[in-house]
């Protein structure tokens, strides 16, 4: 048929569908439209067109819905073209679409009710206002009617398209929302000037809108507000007033949503105090400080005053912020001071200092002016005054010598180059700033020279002194002096001079004592250092010097009479004509006699005596004497070059001829011999005396009409050393026997020494008397080597030593044994060690069975056992063990022992009768001790009878048996406590009647 090409349109009605088709060729006598449901093909409308008609509407519908429509066109002759379609009506758009934060500024929510109709869906598209972004776009079941945005922007706006979709064909309704603000954070307010404040904020992302209202707290009233978009983070508030405190306050808005954010407080700064000059009050001691109000305001000024060049605070005043000035009172005088005005506003200070004012200054006080005992120089102190400085004036009877000008804390000042003994007035006054205090005054002397070249002369006499001095260059009044006793220190008299005088003579003094003169130049209350001068008036020479032998060896005393008037010392020179050196010596002033020792003896010497006063002396008449010979020192009698010479010597002490020596018997007071030797022989050797005897020898010396004995020396002659010393062993004790013969001469005794062989130890010593020939040294090492020597002993002398050298018997062995260790070829011997010492061991192995020594072994010194082997079987031994020392020998006791016996071989039995059975064997090597055959019935056991033979038996009848019986026979071989047995052998005997037959 003809295509109607139909379609089909809404028209944006979701109610309708408009129907439209294309007339077809030849024209229509009309159409019939009919409208059914999709799917189910109910006819849910129809209708008709004229035949010029293209189009149709069908209302009424369900939004939504799909529909099916069929087109019917009436062709001519009663042909009809049909065409059907399909098509959908437009959904309806939700009702009552919302979108709200519910305070919230990260989510909006969104709430619809369903539009008439039915739907397939929904899509929900977030846009963001500003950026023209898409945030969501959501698909959602036709059965949602909310839906949460979260994660959004605080303080935006969006954009909310919310689309019912059916088929192709949908519906859209649109709304806005704000997120509600965030409120920002971290609020500060700081001055940025004394006009400007700076409020800082941050997190103000999160409003669209900030509004700020600054406060003046003072006047309660709003300075300035401000609504600022978003992305502000900070704000300059100008033009306001200094020194002020204010409020800010901050709000975040978006949209119809406001949030109340932070505040915060904060003061400008005050502005400075102008014009702060700082200047003297009517008031002494006292300061005014003064200034101009700034503008703006201020809580209070803070008035502080500094004092000194360092500023150090010393006051603080509080005023109000009204006031223009302050006055400080009781300051200190003559003291620097400035001033800090600070105006305070809130926690902000702004602060100005004035210039240095300076309080008035007061004169020095403690003012003083000293000489110091200089001639030339004034030394001017006082005590510290406050202020800058000091003016210092010099004046001389009124005429200016010097001004200076000095610094704050310098209290003294040294004039130089002044007149000696001069009169100075001295004046200071304080410097402080623009002032001058009025000056202090004071006057003093310089020191006077000293007299020059003061000297002391006694002029050669004993009684005065004169003494003279060149006169001071200037400044001297007159002269004063005093006379010392330069000893004692005792004043003898004082001198006072005009100033015209140069010279003075001192009368009756003391003869040789030493004076000192001390004078000064006087000048006001000053006198001058003192010169002195010392000197001694001259000595007296001494009287009655003798000169007197005091019968000792080598001395001499001089004796003098007390001198009249002072002595130093008195100067002794003592000498020989016979002798070149002399003797010097110095004594005190109150002796009166001096030995002079150590002289020569048996010589003549002259006496000068002088007394000394200071450098001044006078000389006595000479005076002789001669001195006693000296004994002879240092004798000593020694043994000679042999036992039967003694050797004497001396030492010369000079003044001596010839020496007389002197020889007895120490235990007699006779002399035995006279010896004359000439002076300068100190040695003689005496012959043919008896040796080890006690001797006594003096020598007696003879100096002109003097003779004098030497001490008494006792000397000794070495004694001979004893002969034919022998030294043998004690058997039975731990010693030595020492045997020795007398030799010719004296001897106060023996003494002997036994020295142990190889041992570091120190020997060990006996005495014996002098009449002994022999000891026994006790308690020795047994088996041990002594060297013992032996010296004959006279004084402190020794003869020479005689040695010789012996053993002690060496110790026996104990506790030996010999044992069988089962064997019977082998024995066991051992034993313990005896104390002390032994070269090796015997030990010898006797057979009893032999009567033989058969085995004999040495071994050494600490061997304790030993093992004999191959001996013969059932034999008994005996062994010893003897220790050796050298030729000495000490052997045990014998101990005995059997080795094991062999079991006798080749065991036979017969029965030559019924009643008797035939032993017999045979054995190996010597045998046995003995032999034991034992018999037993071989049918029970039990034991029948036995035979102890000897050990030459080899064979034995057992007798009294019964005839027929077998019988059990072993040997046994026996060798003290053991035994060796054969193997059981079995017999019968024989029946009687074979017997008979």
């Amino acid at each position: 048929g003809t295509l109607l090409n139909v379609s089909v349109s809404d028209h944006d009605q979701s109610d309708s569908l408009l129907l439209s088709w294309d007339e077809p060729e030849g024209g229509a006598k009309g159409y019939l439209l009919a409208l059914s449901s999709l799917g189910s093909g109910t006819l849910l409308q129809n209708g008709s067109a004229g035949p010029n008609a293209t189009s149709f509407w069908f209302h009424g519908l369900t939004p939504g819905t799909r529909y099916e429509i069929e087109v019917t066109a009436t062709l001519a002759c009663m042909d009809t073209t049909s065409q059907t379609v399909t098509a959908q009506t437009s959904p309806s758009a939700v009702r009552n679409l919302s979108l709200s934060s519910g305070g919230s500024s990260a989510s909006l929510r969104a709430a619809w009710a369903h539009g008439h109709g039915r739907r397939d869906g929904y899509r929900l598209a977030l846009w963001h206002s500003d950026s023209q972004s898409l945030v969501r776009n959501v698909s959602l079941l036709p059965s949602a009617s909310t839906f949460l945005f979260d994660g959004l922007l605080a303080g935006s706006e969006y954009a909310l398209k919310v689309s019912t979709l059916a088929g192709s064909s949908q519906a859209s309704t649109s709304i806005h929302q704000w997120t509600a603000p965030s409120i920002p954070t971290q609020l500060r307010l700081s001055p940025g000037s004394s006009t400007s404040l700076i409020a800082s904020w941050a997190g103000a992302a999160g409003a669209a809108w900030l509004h700020l209202e600054l406060r003046n707290l003072f006047t309660q009233k709003v300075s300035m507000t401000l609504s600022a978009r978003r992305g502000l983070s900070s704000y300059t508030f100008q033009h306001l007033h200094p020194g002020t405190q204010y409020w800010l306050g901050l709000s975040a808005m978006a949209g119809s949503h406001t949030v109340v954010g932070p505040n915060a407080t904060a003061w400008t700064y005050p502005l400075s105090p102008g014009n702060v000059t700082l200047s003297s009050a009517e008031e002494q001691n006292s300061l005014q400080a003064r200034w101009s109000i700034p503008g703006g305001r201020r809580d209070f000024y803070l008035v502080t005053l500094r004092e000194g060049e360092d500023s150090v605070p010393t006051r603080n005043i509080s005023v109000g912020g009204d006031n223009d000035h302050v006055t400080f009172h009781g300051l200190s005088p003559g003291q620097q001071y400035s001033v800090q005005v600070v105006a305070v506003a809130g926690p902000y200070r702004a602060s100005v200092h004035s210039t240095a004012a300076w309080t008035e200054p007061r004169a020095p006080s403690g003012l003083s002016l000293s000489s110091q005992g200089s001639p030339h120089s004034l030394l001017a102190s006082w005590e510290e005054a406050m202020g800058e400085g000091y003016l210092l004036a010099l004046s001389l009877s009124e005429h200016p010598v010097k001004n200076s000008s000095l610094l704050r804390g310098v209290t003294s000042f040294t004039y130089e180059g002044l007149h000696p003994g001069t009169l100075y007035t001295f004046e200071v006054s304080t410097v402080a700033g623009p002032y001058t205090s009025s000056p202090r005054c004071i006057s003093n002397w310089t020191y006077p020279l000293p007299p020059e070249q003061l000297t002391l002369s006694n002029g050669g006499h004993s009684t005065s002194l004169q003494a003279s001095w060149r006169a001071a260059s200037s400044g001297s009044t007159g002269y004063t002096g005093t006379l010392w006793e330069t000893k004692s220190q005792e004043q003898v008299r004082n001198v006072t001079v005009g100033n015209d005088w140069t010279n003075v003579t001192l009368e009756n003094l003391v003869p040789g004592r030493q004076y000192t003169l001390e004078m000064a130049a006087v000048a006001g209350p000053y006198r001058s250092p003192v010169r002195s001068a010392t000197d001694w008036t001259y000595p007296l020479a001494p009287a009655g010097v003798t000169l007197t032998n005091t019968r000792r060896p080598m001395g001499l005393s001089a004796f003098w009479d007390k001198a009249a008037g002072d002595v130093d010392q008195f100067h002794l020179q003592l000498y020989s004509k016979s002798h070149a050196a002399q003797r010097n010596t110095s004594v005190g002033p109150n002796t009166h006699n001096f030995t002079f020792l150590g002289l020569s003896p048996g010589t003549q010497y002259f006496l000068k005596l002088t007394v000394l006063a200071g450098p001044y002396r006078s000389s006595s008449h000479f005076a002789t004497e001669w001195t006693y010979p000296l004994s002879l020192t240092n004798v000593s009698v020694q043994p000679g070059r042999k036992p039967q010479e003694l050797h004497v010597s001396w030492v010369e002490s000079g003044g001596g001829r010839d020496h007389l020596v002197q020889l007895s018997v120490a235990e007699s007071l006779s002399v035995i011999r006279n010896v004359s030797v000439p002076r300068g022989v100190t040695q003689l050797d005496l012959e043919g005396l008896v040796p080890g005897s006690r001797y006594r020898v003096e020598i007696i010396s003879q100096a002109g009409p003097h003779r004098i004995s030497s001490q008494t020396a006792i000397g000794y002659t070495v004694p001979l050393p004893p002969r034919s010393l022998s030294a043998s062993p004690v058997s039975t004790a731990r010693a030595l026997a020492v045997h020795w013969e007398t030799a010719p001469g004296h001897r106060d005794g023996y003494l002997l020494s036994v020295l142990e062989e190889g041992s570091s130890a120190p020997p060990r010593t006996l005495e014996a008397g002098k009449d002994s020939t022999n000891v026994t040294v006790p308690q020795l090492e047994p088996g041990t080597c002594y060297l013992v020597g032996i010296w004959a002993v006279a004084g402190p002398y020794r003869s020479l030593p005689e040695n010789v050298t012996s053993c002690t018997v060496p110790a026996a062995p104990t506790n030996l044994s010999l044992s069988n260790p089962g064997s019977s070829s082998e024995l066991y011997t051992s034993w313990n060690k005896p104390p002390g010492r032994r070269d090796h061991y015997h030990i010898t192995l006797y057979s009893l069975s032999t009567q033989s020594r058969i085995q004999v072994q040495t071994l050494s010194a600490d061997a304790l056992n030993c093992t004999w082997t191959h001996l013969e079987a059932g034999s008994k031994f005996a062994v010893q063990v003897t220790a050796v020392k050298g030729s000495l020998e000490a052997s045990s006791i014998n101990v005995t022992q059997w080795t094991y016996p062999l079991a006798p071989v080749n065991l036979t039995l017969g029965s030559p009768a019924a009643s008797a059975l035939v032993v017999s064997w045979a054995v190996v090597g010597r045998g046995a001790e003995g032999f034991v055959v034992d018999v037993g019935d071989a049918a029970s056991g039990a034991p029948v009878g036995h035979a102890v033979l000897g050990g030459d038996a080899r064979s034995h009848i057992l007798r009294s048996l019964s005839p027929g019986t077998r019988y059990s026979v072993a040997v046994r071989a026996t060798a003290g406590p053991f035994h060796a047995s054969t193997p059981n052998l079995t017999h019968c005997t024989r029946e009687c009647d074979a017997l008979l037959a």
